[in-house]
């Protein structure tokens, strides 16, 4: 939906046919390639995205700018009057097409002073709660994590995630802090509409770089899409052919056959979405609205998966009565704040602040409270072992070591990733945000201070997530180069009564 949107607004294309060109190119390579080609994919699009993101800080506050000149434009804009506003924003026949809340100019309400350049900002809280709510969900109810994380080394997996999620979080904290001000500080026309389908970075790397920028944006658009969609077709179509098809429709089904319904089900799936974004944009939906509603939808998930992994006692039950009774109450609670406080169920009230943020807390507290209760009543005391027992359809091995599966080696990584794991939790979600409050409306030099953080974040992010992969696959890129060139010594003769080890490179 919001690369359909970019694409639009940066090339012109029909945004019904962009949303479903957009799946054609995850459709193929996914369907050919596999789980394979999703890594390996996801490895150099991101790699794209980072340098894409690097050259985009590096403009705005080195080349192009600095931190005093976009701290000294945020405070003007902030202080600007309406009259000012609709003086500035006029056509080339001298009309003001300045609408009120459309535009990012004057104070910002709610906000300490009604500036950009502060964290006691009540919209910004309430946000910032929907966020959390619904990225739990995104993870917590999105198959292509859990399948990355089973398809990876059982012992290497925690550190890889938790760095991962310090990697991604440059991408919205470096992209805001460049992209998203500047374009509010430079006073560019993008309307609250656009800034909702993710039309700001691209508007504003295109005032800033020219057709170079729409380029370097729409490449950057596409990396992200296709490495997700690739992702998920793969993660949908393991569900349907191992969850569905072997487990009740045909329990007989060989590798073949497996690999036959995953190729269908990635076409299917690739081809629902371009028809789910199409209906989402003729029902007035963008991308903003969705993301907040998000929350509402799935965070009801999150608290059962969560109990279901870590307490004996969770009621399988519960679970779900918890999810789906959670959501309903959810949706509820989300239309009947939409009504009160607007007086109306409209696209627009549904997708305002007040609604969204009572849906999501509903959805992750009614949830976790029903399977509570059914867990203290009904206790299923679950060992765990038969987690342990899932039979595979090929006993593929290959990468890994004995290690792999010794009890002491998971219960340590279990341990690492609970303490760093809450720890990075506690810091970047509570502590940060409080350590910001005493500063009140940021003065230059701390906001120096907070553009540095943010720079020194997305070079070293970039710097690890291209060079690390490199680095702990060098191995293995040095005997695909050796077997290539048949430079290593060859294997000696083995004896007919001798069993040929397997090799794997």
């Amino acid at each position: 939906l919001g690369g359909a949107a970019t694409v639009n607004a940066l090339t012109g294309m029909d945004i019904n046919l962009a949303s479903f060109l957009i799946p054609w190119g995850v459709i193929l390579y996914t369907a050919a390639g596999g789980l394979k080609a999703t890594f390996l994919a996801s490895y150099i699009h991101t790699a794209i995205i980072f340098i894409v993101l690097v050259i985009s800080v590096y403009t705005v506050y080195v080349k192009n700018f600095s931190t005093d000149a976009i701290y000294d434009g945020l405070q003007l804009v902030s202080s600007y009057s309406e009259t000012q506003c609709s003086n500035m924003f006029r056509s080339s026949d001298g009309t003001s097409f300045y609408e009120k809340g459309a535009y990012s100019c004057g104070p910002v309400p709610d906000n300490r002073d009604g500036s950009y350049l502060t964290m006691l900002s009540g919209g910004g809280l309430q946000f910032g709660i929907i966020n959390i709510v619904g990225n739990f969900g995104t993870v917590f109810v999105d198959q292509s994590y859990w399948q990355s994380a089973i398809a990876a080394k059982p012992a290497s997996t925690h550190k890889g995630y938790l760095l991962g999620g310090l990697v991604w979080f440059t991408i919205p904290f470096a992209l805001a802090t460049s992209l998203g001000l500047a374009g509010v500080a430079l006073q560019l026309p993008i309307t609250s509409g656009e800034a909702g389908a993710g039309l700001v970075p691209p508007a504003v790397a295109t005032h800033l770089f020219g057709e170079g920028g729409a380029v370097m944006m729409a490449i950057m658009l596409f990396m992200a899409i296709t490495s997700t969609g690739s992702a998920e077709g793969i993660a949908v179509s393991s569900l349907v052919a191992y969850d569905i098809y072997k487990t009740y429709i045909n329990p007989e089904a060989d590798g073949p056959k497996i690999l036959l319904v995953s190729k269908v089900v990635i076409v299917v799936f690739g081809l629902c979405m371009g028809v789910l974004s199409v209906a989402l944009h003729y029902m007035g939906l963008n991308l903003g609205w969705v993301y907040m509603f998000m929350g509402t939808a799935i965070g009801s998930a999150v608290v059962p998966l969560w109990n279901l992994l870590m307490w004996k006692d969770a009621n399988a039950l519960g679970a779900v009565v918890g999810a789906w009774g959670g959501m309903l109450l959810a949706l509820c609670t989300w239309l009947i704040v939409a009504s009160a406080q607007s007086g109306e169920i409209t696209v627009d009230t549904l997708g305002k602040l007040e609604p969204n943020l009572a849906g999501n807390i509903v959805a992750i507290v009614s949830s976790g409270l029903i399977h509570v209760v059914f867990s203290l009543a009904k206790p299923q005391n679950y060992d765990f072992k038969s987690m342990g027992e899932i039979k595979m359809l090929e006993n593929d091995q290959s990468g890994l070591a004995e290690e792999d599966y010794q009890e002491s080696v998971l219960a340590s990584a279990k341990m690492w990733i609970q303490k760093w794991g809450w720890a990075f939790t506690i810091i970047m979600v509570i502590i940060w945000p409080l350590l910001s409050l005493p500063a009140g409306v940021f003065s230059k030099d701390y906001w120096s201070m907070w553009v540095f953080i943010s720079i020194a974040w997305a070079f070293v992010a970039t710097f690890v997530i291209i060079w690390l992969p490199l680095y702990e696959s060098a191995d293995t890129f040095k005997g695909i180069f050796v077997a290539m060139t048949g430079m290593g010594s060859k294997a000696e003769p083995v004896a007919k009564d001798q069993e040929q080890p397997a090799v794997t490179l």
